[in-house]
Order: C-alpha cells, then sequence, then structure tokens
C-alpha cells in the first residue's frame, strides 16, 4: 500500500505541546489507520500515543513529516493534522 506524506514546518507558538498533541492524536484515531510523526533528527512515532509525541519536544520552526497511508481520506486528514501544527 503507497503512503502519503506531507513536511510541515511547526508554528505553534510555544512548540508542539499538550493541547495540540491531544488534537493530533484524536485526529489520527479517528482516521483508523497508523500514522507517523518524524522529526528531521530521523525520531519516527506513531501519533496513536501522547507520551511518545510529546517526548520528541517538538519546538516551533521545527520541521516535522506525516505519513499515513493512501486512502479516500488520507488527503484530508493530512490537511487537518498540517493546520494543528502550522494554525496560520
Amino acid at each position: 500500500m503507497s503512503t502519503l506524506r506531507r513536511r510541515v514546518t511547526v508554528a505553534v507558538d510555544h512548540g508542539v505541546h499538550a493541547r495540540p498533541v491531544a488534537e493530533l492524536v484524536r485526529l489520527a484515531e479517528a482516521h483508523g489507520a497508523p500514522v507517523l510523526l518524524s522529526t528531521s533528527e530521523g525520531e519516527s512515532v506513531d501519533l496513536s500515543s501522547v507520551l511518545a509525541v510529546m517526548d520528541l519536544a517538538i519546538a516551533s520552526g521545527d520541521e516535522v513529516t506525516l505519513e499515513v497511508a493512501d486512502s479516500p481520506h488520507a488527503q484530508s486528514l493530512l490537511d487537518a493534522l498540517s493546520a494543528v501544527l502550522d494554525p496560520a
């Protein structure tokens, strides 16, 4: 199965803290398929774990990559996840 990827520069004030992480996990769980979040340093976590995402300590200005299995709703999921990370 193919995957879709999107790079996003984080523009959330104070970085990816509890509130944005909870929203990312909620969106990923609603999708029902694994969603990976990778840092530019090569660390990857599944968005099903709040603690795993928090452990990445993603700061504002960091670049991350989102990866999701291709499906009819994958593009809209990437749009929603990107909007959490870069609300501008």
